[in-house]
């Protein structure tokens, strides 16, 4: 019988197969502890692929390969072969590679979970190395290999001991305080008792927290602008007290003043700085080995390990190596200079990381203190990472957008866009503040090096011909074109099917219609207005609480209540908030705000701050919809039954379009999107559309029209209705922001960071949310006796 496998391609793989995994193995660490630390900067599904193959593909090369060697060293025993001494010494390198790199320990929130895990495979890892390196024996690299399997250890202890770290329940653990059994009630009730029976006017009063009397003596920030160093020390000040967020902890009035007071003190541009540091803190805690290298404990042990990699490339050079393969040989300094260069590129990521900058200088007791040379080369270092504004030409003044290098980023810095009515069309939202950056310049460079912009204008020239091939074949015999026809909608429902088998069609479709905008300093600041504004009102729990529960109707209110006499009244908006579900009030807005939009765009507009409200109200219209669509785990808390909605006012709308014939028509894509919104404000609405199609259908497609025609009617009374329309969909954002789970913003720090996070952050630093203890005094009880 033949065999499968020819003995040619056995000998080779029997030959090759620890070397390469070997090799694997080495490339994979490269790859993670290169590209790792990126995962914050980008959402590209491409790139987090790459990671997550890198990630998981990493621990299986380690964990075959201990076993391929272990398989091997009877067979080199028997031989006599020194090449068994090697292999032996590679065994530890495959347990340094299972500790993994110092910028990735968990994939995803749900890995810190399996610290358990990772535990009984660092045993197990360790007994099968133990045991490769006795079956060695006499073994000449019986030194350096011990040496290393020190090391090994104690990189794979640093993992798991991050993992552990980052446990939900070792994470909530660790930020308990000290019990506080409070005041002995006991013994004071007992003087108590004793002095009114002899007949003592006795009694108990409250005296309050002298803490409370040095409130306001100090000032709560420098006069001057925030320092890069400033930034860093106020944002692990507030990490330090806010992380307790990640496990639902509750936080004293005290703290939720001294916040609201700092925060209120800020530019939005420095509360942007400080956000973006303290979620970057959160990142590294969660997924890699900052938490426990950031200690004397950590800094030890990594010296340690350094030096084990050191101590054995010296002792491998001293070694005779004429008996062994010279691959092998070249192999085994790879491995050691790899993971030396490796350790010393950790290492400097590690001396300029904000952990190590934070905890090297605590804040100044002496606000007004000068700084010293040490902080001004702290401030040069981090001043690399400050916020760059970029003017974009979205307008004849242009709004200013971010526009940092992407290594130098600390989160994604994009907003996301999905529009619907784009979507039923099949066209992609337009980009407003789109600026190339030394990566998009890089690529668009190699493309017109490769002349590959030719090929494309040539393709797109055949395209066209062939389409008017087809139009002329139409006119001579309608029978050919009908089967041309029917063989391209065939291979179209193909491909649909053969994706939507495979699960992978809505991934596909979310890529396809999902782009990425630049966040701009004046949506930030407008957003930041708005968050802050709203605090002031926010003076008790209940009216935090109310405040925080807002989803448009409080702007609305608030606009109607400041009209003017004979200007409109929003309040009649009102319907659309509170008589629906969120997910139903997000697509009703949405869909009413690019009705319109579309239709405003024809007007010329010449005041700055209108053109600004409608450009917020697009953007955040399109982000809401993205983050409804495309994000449904993040927004699982409040997105209620949107994917439902969204499927059937879909279908309402292709169903429209096409009976109106505007997949038919002739335009461009933008001139495409408004004449379909025409035809949408076109329909007769004096009936309710839900009493004409019921409950069971659950598109809102129409009564978006209905909403967009009150838009417009008070746009006609009044000429505020922008600037409504824009605080009414911060009010959602920020809703949606204070009530979405608190480790799935973790989680998602792990995939670019959302503009979302932030509002998260902010509104809690404004004390807004019912995570903080009602009473507003730490009293405490004294006896009393009056004479």
């Amino acid at each position: 019988m033949t065999e499968m496998i020819p003995p040619r391609v056995k000998k080779l793989w029997d030959k090759w197969n620890i070397r390469g995994i070997i090799i694997l193995s080495l490339i994979l660490q490269t790859i993670l502890i290169f590209f790792a630390p990126s995962r914050r900067r980008t959402a590209k599904k491409l790139f987090l692929v790459l990671i997550w193959s890198a990630y998981l593909l990493a621990d299986w090369a380690a964990d075959y390969a201990v076993g391929q060697i272990s398989d091997s060293q009877e067979e080199e025993a028997e031989k006599h072969s020194k090449n068994s001494e090697l292999l032996a010494f590679w065994s530890p390198f495959l347990l340094l590679h299972l500790g993994g790199p110092d910028t990735i320990t968990a994939l995803a929130l749900e890995d810190n979970e399996l610290w358990n895990r990772h535990l009984f495979g660092l045993v197990c890892q360790a007994l099968a190395t133990v045991y490769v390196i006795l079956l060695s024996i006499p073994n000449r690299l019986l030194t350096p290999t011990i040496i290393m399997l020190v090391g090994g250890v104690i990189k794979y202890v640093e993992r798991t001991a991050a993992l552990f770290s980052a446990s939900l329940d070792k994470f909530k653990e660790s930020m308990l305080q000290d019990p506080d059994p409070g005041a002995n009630y006991a013994k004071l009730m007992e003087e108590y008792e004793a002095k009114r029976n002899m007949n003592m006017p006795t009694e108990v009063i409250m005296m309050e927290d002298p803490e409370e009397g040095r409130e306001g003596k100090t000032p709560v920030r420098p006069e001057a602008k925030l320092t890069p160093l400033q930034v860093v020390q106020y944002a692990y000040k507030y990490y330090n007290i806010f992380k307790g967020l990640l496990v639902d902890l509750i936080f004293t009035i005290q703290e939720r003043d001294e916040s609201r007071e700092f925060f209120d003190s800020l530019t939005a541009e420095e509360a942007l700085r400080i956000i973006e540091v303290e979620l970057g803190l959160i990142y590294d805690c969660l997924f890699t080995k900052a938490e426990i290298l950031h200690n004397k404990t950590g800094v030890v042990f990594r010296f340690i390990a350094l030096g084990c990699l050191v101590a054995s490339l010296c002792l491998f050079m001293m070694t005779k190596k004429n008996q062994y393969d010279g691959f092998d040989v070249a192999l085994t300094y790879a491995l050691l200079i790899c993971g030396i260069a490796l350790d010393f590129i950790a290492l400097l990521m590690f001396s300029v990381s904000d952990w190590t900058i934070a905890r090297l200088r605590d804040l100044k007791d002496d606000l007004y203190e000068k700084d010293t040379w040490a902080d001004g080369v702290l401030n040069w270092i981090l001043d690399f990472k400050t916020l760059k504004w970029k003017r974009s030409n979205c307008s004849p003044d242009g709004h200013k957008v971010l526009s940092r290098n992407f290594f130098l980023r600390r989160w994604s810095e994009y907003i996301h866009a999905y529009n619907l009515i784009g979507f039923c069309l099949g066209i992609r939202p337009k980009r407003i503040h789109h600026t190339k950056g030394t990566i998009h310049r890089f690529f668009d460079q190699t493309i017109h090096i490769l002349c590959i912009d030719t090929v494309i204008n040539k393709t797109i020239r055949g395209t066209r011909q062939f389409g008017r091939f087809l139009t002329r074949l139409s006119k001579i015999d309608n029978q050919v074109m009908r089967t041309i026809l029917l063989f391209l909608r065939l291979l179209g429902l193909l491909i649909y099917d053969f994706l939507d088998f495979f699960g992978i069609k809505d991934l596909v479709e979310e890529i396809r219609f999902t782009v990425s905008d630049r966040l701009t300093k004046e949506l930030w600041e407008f957003i930041f207005q708005e968050v802050r504004l709203k605090h002031r009102f926010a003076e008790d729990q209940e009216s935090s609480k109310d405040i925080s529960s807002a989803r448009g109707n409080w702007t609305l209110l608030e606009a109607s209540r400041n009209k003017k006499e004979d200007g409109p009244d929003y309040a009649v908006l009102l319907r659309y908030v509170t008589e629906k579900d969120y997910d139903q009030s997000i697509l009703l807005w949405h869909i009413a705000t690019e009705l319109f939009y579309q239709e405003q765009m024809k007007i010329k507009v010449t005041e700055k701050q209108e053109l600004s409200n409608r450009e917020f109200s697009k953007i955040l219209s399109d982000y809401m919809m993205y983050l409804i669509i495309v994000q449904p785990t993040l927004m699982s808390a409040v997105s209620g039954i949107a994917k439902i909605r969204f499927v059937d006012t879909c279908a309402e709308a292709k169903d429209f379009f096409s009976r109106r014939n505007i997949y038919e028509s002739k335009n461009e894509e933008e001139n495409l999107v408004n004449e379909a919104s025409r035809a949408i404000l076109s329909v007769n609405t004096d009936v309710d559309p839900m009493a004409v199609k019921g409950d069971r259908c659950k598109s809102v497609f129409f009564d978006a029209s209905v909403l967009a025609k009150e838009m417009r009617r008070l746009k006609d009374e009044g000429e505020n209705m922008w600037e409504v329309v824009s605080k009414v969909w911060v009010e959602m954002l920020c809703y949606a922001a204070i009530h979405c789970s608190s480790q799935e913003h973790a989680s998602q720090l792990s995939k670019g960071g959302e503009l979302i996070n932030f509002v998260w952050l902010l509104m809690t630093h404004f004390g807004l949310g019912d995570q903080f203890q009602v009473n507003r005094d730490d009293a405490r009880a004294k006896l009393i006796v009056s004479k």
